[in-house]
């Protein structure tokens, strides 16, 4: 290669380095409609999440005014005993039927319940034999019950406040079912965990 195509070359190459500079910097109109675009993203996400905050407590709000009449629709049938049933009779039927509380009622008239923690408390811990002892000598007496027309709201208020476990549903002195606290607990929580699996199923269908 002779020095004029050299030079030539050279030439050239330099007169095209501060084009090609040129076409590397960014363009300021691209950088405005990048920032146009992520605010937007930023705008309507703070927007989705703010409606599904109001929609989650709206909803919530909403569970806690049910009543607990909706809550025992379709209720498995309360357990109960009578007060001269032995302690072991009652224990059984506990652990058979998988529950945590047995109702004591006199006829229809509710008189105690009669509790894991009765057992454990007021039999075992006692050192009395449950095979001897009747019901009635270590049942919590005259437990708080309330109507069905009380608010899944208020029933978790009472059960909280007064620290037990299971509520006596009562209308017009008769005992209708038994919730514990956690029904309840379900109650308020189970259609927000279909929300979260329905949420993740259809991220998942749209990545």
């Amino acid at each position: 290669m002779n020095r004029n195509s050299i030079a030539g070359s050279i030439g050239i190459a330099i007169a095209a380095v501060p084009a090609a500079a040129l076409a590397a910097q960014p363009d300021p109109s691209d950088g405005l409609i990048s920032q146009v675009i992520i605010y937007t993203v930023v705008l309507f996400i703070s927007f989705a999440i703010a409606f599904g905050i109001i929609a989650y407590l709206t909803k919530l709000r909403d569970k806690r005014s049910t009543t607990l009449k909706k809550i025992i629709e379709g209720h498995a049938p309360t357990r109960t005993v009578a007060p001269d049933a032995l302690v072991t009779e009652c224990v059984r039927i506990m652990s058979s039927a998988k529950i945590g509380a047995l109702l004591v009622l006199d006829g229809e008239m509710l008189v105690g319940i009669f509790t894991e923690r009765d057992a454990l408390n007021r039999v075992l811990a006692a050192g009395i034999d449950p095979r001897s002892t009747k019901v009635s000598d270590v049942m919590t007496r005259n437990p708080v019950g309330v109507p069905s027309s009380t608010s899944v709201g208020e029933a978790m208020e009472l059960v909280t406040k007064r620290r037990f476990r299971h509520l006596p549903v009562i209308d017009n002195g008769k005992v209708l079912a038994l919730v514990s606290s956690g029904d309840l607990t379900h109650w308020l929580v189970k259609d927000q965990i279909v929300d979260v699996r329905e949420a993740g199923e259809l991220a998942a269908k749209t990545e």
